[in-house]
């Protein structure tokens, strides 16, 4: 038993490492990764199954097994979460976000409820008791609530760049911005010596707001970015 608690945390203490590190972030996942990512788990769960079924793999190694992707998972959304975390706090104060139900009650709703019922699943708010599989499926649903309340599903505007999903664009990266249609406005930065985009809904009312604050910082960096 000392020899499985001191895999588990070795799995959780190298997947906290990887998300902290930001190994793989949201922007490289595509959908060939993504389905390549599904056919790989659905085949190991396939050879756990038939192994389980032809008596080559007992319930108690099957349950191990599992354990430690609970643990892979749980360590990779706490570090990814607290990487994400220092890093708003890093970014300065916010000062434009377009805030709605769908893009800011919702998801962090979803969050604390994935956090509920992770710390449920452990058995702490339970008579049950405990279990490898319930705490460490539990610790894994609390980590990725967290990792979803750090992450903002619309650009978030702060002193020092443009938060886009789980990634800062700093200031000195964006190069110029347009608006595509009434609403929509496409902003320009500089990814790795190329130009990207992304676009997003700014309300009729914030538009003169959104567009002094993107002035204001095109202009204080234009020296910076024409030296890099």
């Amino acid at each position: 038993m000392v020899l499985l608690y001191t895999v588990l945390g070795f799995l959780f203490l190298g997947s906290l490492w990887a998300g902290y590190r930001q190994l793989l972030q949201l922007e490289q996942l595509n959908q060939r990764m993504l389905r390549n990512l599904l056919i790989g788990a659905l085949l190991l769960l396939g050879l756990m199954l038939v192994g389980y079924w032809s008596n080559l793999l007992t319930q108690p190694v099957a349950a191990q097994i599992t354990m430690g992707f609970y643990s892979i998972a749980a360590g990779f959304f706490f570090g990814y979460g607290s990487r994400m975390f220092l890093k708003h706090r890093k970014a300065g104060s916010v000062l434009y976000v377009h805030r709605s139900f769908w893009s800011d009650v919702a998801p962090n709703l979803l969050a604390i409820i994935l956090v509920l019922f992770g710390i449920y699943r452990t058995g702490l708010l339970s008579d049950a008791s405990f279990t490898g599989i319930g705490i460490t499926s539990g610790i894994s649903l609390v980590g990725f609530g967290f990792f979803g309340w750090t992450v903002r599903i619309v650009p978030e505007f702060r002193e020092k760049g443009v938060f886009i999903l789980d990634k800062l664009v700093e200031w000195k990266d964006i190069v110029s911005y347009k608006w595509i249609s009434e609403e929509v406005l496409e902003i320009d930065y500089l990814n790795d010596k190329s130009v990207s985009y992304f676009s997003t809904y700014i309300p009729p009312e914030d538009q003169l707001a959104i567009e002094r604050i993107l002035g204001q910082k095109i202009k204080e960096h234009e020296e910076e970015r024409k030296g890099s």
